[in-house]
């Protein structure tokens, strides 16, 4: 397949799949994003796509088939459910296309790997929505850790919670790649890696599971380096909202609150507590989704990958592969199991 030439005009992108975080979110911040065009829109339900079309422009188009056939178009949004990237991310790039893909990227290593290696043997740009990481707090946060504010960095904990969703959301559909570990521990998981680098391994982990809808509403991890530095994780949909961080040093800590989705609006505060003193670090505003598609649209017009973006979206995927295949079951009114022992205590 040749190399796509640098796209030198607004990039036209086409949204496959209509999805609440694409109406709410992205394509708001993409009709501000003067190097990109929204052209074309496909959704499973063809009055759907023209209810986006109609509010955020570009031609609503019968189906996901017909939007990569869409005359010139350079890359896709897809916000489809986890369990369908894989597949219309594959045609995507094999027709050529540019994507950036909603969390996660996909929902098994092997076929993020797949992706990520046919997207650099093809020149093309595959972006992760994962937009947290573009938070310009989180940089800030990085350099106080590498400038030794709370001495060597011993553990990280990690919170994404919040209350259950409607009963027919598609992240109940297990073969829609539902389940909380793909939908909120991604984030926790990312943060570990963000700070404890690619080495992590998952030491032990549980799921609760739900069996009305044969998914996993919540979870825990821990995770180790060779060093012996440690993350301690927790995630899911049941529960009051909480969204944050806690690294934890050998003379200090930093304590990061809405780490994850903070508003465009909001300014943000650090607490910082070095040798017992706290003080409060209040960071600039900035709207990580818009530096997302900047970030996005700047590779495509240049025709190259983002540095350091594909490792970070394999060492997510290998994690996630390790969770759910450590992760021990815990469904209530089932007996907890630990080291082959059988409490009186259960769980629920």
């Amino acid at each position: 397949m040749p190399e796509p030439a640098p796209v030198a005009r607004p990039v036209r992108i086409g949204l496959l799949g209509c999805a609440d975080i694409a109406r709410r979110r992205t394509l708001p911040a993409l009709l501000r994003e003067p190097g990109a065009e929204l052209v074309a829109v496909a959704a499973r339900d063809p009055d759907r796509a023209k209810l986006f079309a109609g509010e955020f422009g570009g031609e609503a188009v019968p189906d996901y088939r017909s939007l990569l056939a869409f005359p010139d178009l350079d890359a896709v949004y897809i916000a489809l459910p986890a369990g369908l990237h894989h597949e219309w991310t594959l045609r995507a790039l094999r027709g050529g296309r540019h994507a950036l893909v909603e969390k996660p990227l996909t929902t098994r290593y092997r076929d993020t790997a797949e992706l990520l290696d046919l997207a650099q043997d093809c020149g093309l740009t595959l972006t992760e929505n994962l937009t947290f990481l573009r938070h310009g707090l989180h940089a800030t946060v990085a350099r106080l850790v590498d400038s030794g504010e709370i001495g060597q960095l011993r553990s990280v904990h990690g919170v994404f919670g919040f209350p259950p969703l409607h009963p027919g959301d598609v992240r109940y559909q297990p073969h829609l790649g539902g389940g909380a570990l793909l939908d909120a521990g991604v984030y926790p998981l990312s943060v570990a890696g963000l700070f404890l680098g690619p080495d992590l391994q998952v030491v032990a982990a549980t799921r609760t599971d739900d069996p009305e809808h044969g998914v996993d509403v919540a979870g825990s991890v821990l995770l180790a380096t060779p060093d012996g530095r440690t993350a301690q994780l927790d995630f899911g949909f049941q529960h009051a909202y909480r969204c944050e961080y806690t690294l934890w040093g050998s003379t200090g800590s930093i304590v990061v609150d809405r780490a994850f989705t903070p508003p465009a609006s909001r300014r943000p505060t650090v607490r910082l507590t070095r040798h017992d003193e706290p003080s409060d670090l209040v960071l600039p505003e900035d709207d990580q989704v818009a530096a997302t598609l900047r970030e996005f649209v700047t590779a495509v017009r240049a025709g190259r990958e983002v540095p350091g973006r594909a490792s970070q979206s394999r060492a997510l995927a290998r994690l996630v592969d390790q969770v759910r295949g450590r992760a021990r079951s815990l469904r209530p009114g089932e007996p907890v199991r630990l080291g082959g022992h059988e409490p009186t205590r259960r769980y629920g």
